[in-house]
């Protein structure tokens, strides 16, 4: 529902619009992207699970799951890849069952709070560690 949900807090860009720079982001740095939308938890649990062993990262905003789901949570713990919590809006500076989080204890870092700009600073942190990885200076 980005870009009409609570435009107030998570703005007017659209899921598409940010799938589209996330794409070109990462093809920038050498990188494939993958975009998945569900609404239903299981279904992202089991692209979690899938992901494990074959993909270098995962940029994930879980939404409201991020302060309910013991699944994901346990998901995430399995996925021994570069994983990254994302937040559109700073979830501290708003209500109170919004302040914990399920996910960030099993990620490896956690971004929230600039916008749309969240996903351009996850990916950019991602592209550090994965470098750092491989011992590339780049």
């Amino acid at each position: 529902m980005l870009g009409t949900r609570e435009p107030e807090i998570y703005g007017s860009t659209t899921l598409a619009m940010i799938e589209e720079n996330c794409t070109s982001l990462a093809k920038a740095n050498g990188y494939d992207c993958t975009c998945l939308q569900s609404n239903h938890e299981g279904e992202l649990v089991s692209a979690i699970q899938q992901a494990v062993g074959v993909h270098d990262a995962i940029i994930f905003n879980a939404g409201a799951y991020t302060h309910t789901s013991v699944a994901i949570h346990d998901a995430l713990a399995l996925y021994k890849g570069v994983s990254v919590e994302v937040h559109i809006s700073n979830v501290h500076k708003r209500e109170a069952f919004r302040h914990k989080s399920f996910l960030s204890d099993v990620v490896t870092g956690v971004i929230a709070g600039f916008g749309v700009a969240s996903y351009h600073a996850a990916i950019v942190a991602v592209d550090e560690l994965l470098s750092e990885d491989d011992g590339d200076d780049a």
